[in-house]
């Protein structure tokens, strides 16, 4: 993923971020093969480095007159809350960097201590998922991603009995997710203390713009520290701050980043927004495209 980017003045971020946490992370973004990635303490530096090296990049093409300020908000999915702190300039990239490795040592050591897994759950609402997963062992709603598709988090034999329920009940499809553990869960709760150790290391400034929070889908500007440990093992209420962002006057959803599952989800949410991905350099020109003018 990230050896289109190689040659971008951005690059240079990736290598300032390597120094901050003592990894050499390029290599995970060019090199890393599927088993280092799916690692959680791979897979969140590799996921929060790229997605810092696009926003750099952005910031230094089609948003470079954007500042925070000019943004009507940003929000992110689970890490990439994360990244959009840093956005709102509420978090130093390299504070964030740190802050990200400490997140990920711990949820691989609670990961290692609770073996677990993730499925999406396709054609169910959260609510009857949960109903299936309170009549069952070791299973939790994790995501409410989109309308029809919910993410359930546990123990395998969970998980597996909490997706074999939802499909007797109507679920259209169950598909089990390459995670390195069950996240936004229970079973993520050892790593709740080295993460608020972790948190009250980092200063967290104001945001420059509101930044909608995964736990209760609402925009915060500042008490961050609160929301990401509060995170860690609660659901990720996606649909619903995708909907905050368009009552706040959202109209042009920018994903930053490889893939695009994001704005598959802004698509079934809110389908009348405009959306824009930046997974390679020349993405960036679709972008410039896309923003408005500014006067």
């Amino acid at each position: 993923m990230g050896a289109p980017w190689r040659d971008h003045p951005s690059w240079a971020l990736v290598e300032r971020l390597s120094e901050a946490v003592g990894r050499d992370l390029g290599e995970l973004l060019v090199d890393a093969g599927p088993d280092v990635l799916r690692s959680t303490r791979n897979a969140q530096l590799a996921t929060f480095t790229m997605s810092l090296l696009v926003l750099d990049a952005a910031r230094q093409g089609p948003l470079r007159d954007v500042p925070p300020e000019g943004l009507t908000a940003v929000a992110g999915h689970s890490l990439g809350e994360y990244t959009a702190l840093v956005a709102a300039g509420a978090l130093d990239p390299r504070r964030g960097v740190r802050l990200v490795h400490a997140r990920a040592e711990a949820m691989q050591a609670a990961a290692d201590a609770n073996p677990g897994t993730m499925a999406a759950v396709l054609g169910m609402s959260p609510d009857d998922l949960a109903l299936a997963c309170d009549e069952v062992d070791g299973a939790w709603v994790a995501n409410d991603n989109a309308p029809g598709q919910v993410v359930v988090a546990g123990t395998a034999s969970g998980v597996g009995a909490a997706g074999d329920l939802a499909l007797e009940r109507g679920a259209k499809r169950v598909i089990r997710l390459q995670v390195g553990g069950a996240f936004h869960s229970p079973l993520m709760v050892p790593a709740q203390a080295p993460l608020d150790a972790a948190l009250s290391q980092v200063e967290l400034f104001p945001a420059g713009c509101p930044v909608v929070a995964n736990v209760d889908a609402r925009p915060h500007v500042d008490g961050f520290g609160g929301l990401l440990s509060a995170q860690l093992c609660s659901p990720v209420r996606w649909r619903e701050s995708l909907l905050t962002l368009a009552g706040l006057g959202a109209r042009l959803f920018v994903e930053l980043g490889p893939g695009s599952e994001l704005s598959g989800m802004v698509r079934r949410t809110v389908p009348e927004a405009t959306r824009a991905n930046v997974a390679c350099p020349d993405d960036l020109i679709a972008l410039a495209a896309a923003v408005p003018r500014q006067p």
